[in-house]
């Protein structure tokens, strides 16, 4: 396995990769524009997750103010990479990263890798008759 370069710097980002995964195979953002991915992108700290060979393989991105509240969103590894723990390097190197310490809460949603996130600290809310949502899961394919 070779070690995953990670990076936040914006400008590194393949958004045209990221935009044709999100859009195609994740389940949570089917559909989702370019426009769109490209202004939450720029409203987030990301983080690209760069092989040697084959350039970015992995995305995550935090909705933070860097001092109290973040949510983890868009987490993937391309499905050519996975199984090889990049997932687990990209999430590690999120969790460890100086302007997301001593945040109060620390949020996700996933269906599917509670264990990814369990080793981290993450599990479902203690209280969670205090968390509310609009969802609309399906508002990108409505505007298609």
């Amino acid at each position: 396995m070779s070690e995953l370069r990670i990076s936040t710097d914006k400008d590194e980002l393949d958004l045209a990769m990221i935009h044709r995964y999100l859009s195609s195979e994740a389940y949570w953002s089917r559909g989702i524009p370019m426009a769109t991915l490209e202004q939450a992108v720029a409203g987030s700290f990301c983080f690209g997750g760069y092989l040697a060979d084959a350039g970015q393989v992995a995305f995550a991105r935090v909705v933070t103010d860097h001092a109290t509240f973040g949510y983890l969103a868009d987490v993937f590894v391309l499905p050519a990479w996975r199984g090889q723990g990049y997932s687990k390097q990209l999430v590690a190197a999120i969790m460890a990263h100086p302007r997301l310490q001593g945040l109060r809460r620390f949020m996700l949603a996933t269906a599917d890798a509670h264990s990814l996130y369990a080793r981290h600290g993450f599990a479902a809310p203690a209280r969670p008759q205090t968390l509310m949502e609009i969802s609309r899961p399906d508002i990108y394919l409505a505007k298609a």
